[in-house]
């Protein structure tokens, strides 16, 4: 019998587990196109942070929006090429500055709350809102026939 590890699956969606979203995601990344690099952090019962690996980018060449319960990540260097003075001469050129675009399923009740740009670190915070309706509540139970229902107590 084969073992399968599904974990490469779960990387690009925070809330919930779509599965063809989640093979879609996955074999993205095997096609080469796993840049830039990221994380994604469970820092509280409901909160996340994603960070994204994007050294030499500034705040100018990046962009962050949600559109339909997905979270779109792209850059683009602006200044894109050699200068055309000729006063840069790169010995050897390492640090990946191409154009990129990443994006993350969202579950319905996932929002994303703010964004900061720090030591070539761009960090995307999340957090869970779940509805009133979709809470838990208590039901109470009353004992013998001709007891009354208690009010049900909403939480607030």
């Amino acid at each position: 019998m084969r073992a399968f590890d599904l974990s490469p699956l779960l990387r690009s969606s925070i809330g919930f587990d779509p599965f063809g979203r989640l093979l879609e995601a996955a074999q993205a990344d095997e096609d080469g196109r796993g840049y830039p690099p990221y994380d994604i952090e469970k820092q509280g019962e409901d909160s996340y942070q994603v960070s994204l690996a994007v050294a030499g980018f500034t705040l100018e060449d990046l962009d962050l929006t949600v559109r339909d319960n997905t979270l779109i990540v792209s850059g683009r260097i602006k200044g894109e090429g050699e200068p055309a003075d000729g006063s840069v001469k790169y010995l050897h050129r390492g640090i990946a500055r191409r154009a990129f675009e990443r994006r993350f399923g969202l579950a319905d009740t996932i929002k994303v709350t703010g964004a900061s740009l720090e030591n070539g670190l761009l960090h995307v915070n999340l957090v869970r809102v779940v509805p009133e309706a979709l809470k838990p509540r208590q039901i109470p139970i009353t004992a013998g026939p001709n007891a009354a229902p208690a009010p049900v107590e909403r939480a607030a």
